[in-house]
């Protein structure tokens, strides 16, 4: 298990984007837009470096549902690899199988 600490800063990150997502996109958008002019340019990006750094996506870590284990997530069941070798050892995964040759 993941100390609870981390699990939390990390669901507080996932609600910082959430809340940001919206007005980071407007401001990049403006800084991507070849319309822009300087001025309008320079506004949007001190805007955007005065924003939380947690907003930002790339701070979210990927974490398991069930232990909260931050390394060896598998992206299509969203669990570490520890807990689905017991899932579907178990078979409480429907259609996986252990490959064995």
């Amino acid at each position: 298990m993941a100390k609870k600490s981390l699990v939390a800063r990390n669901l507080k990150r996932i609600r910082m984007v959430e809340k940001y997502a919206k007005k980071r996109g407007e401001l990049k958008r403006i800084i991507s837009s070849p319309q822009a002019t300087d001025e309008e340019f320079f506004r949007a990006q001190r805007a955007l470096a005065e924003l939380p750094k947690n907003s930002n996506r790339t701070r979210v870590r990927n974490r398991c549902v069930i232990t909260g284990r931050s390394r060896g997530v598998h992206s299509r069941f969203g669990i570490s690899r520890l807990v689905l070798r017991e899932l579907v050892a178990g078979g409480c995964l429907p259609g996986v199988i252990k490959a064995s040759w």
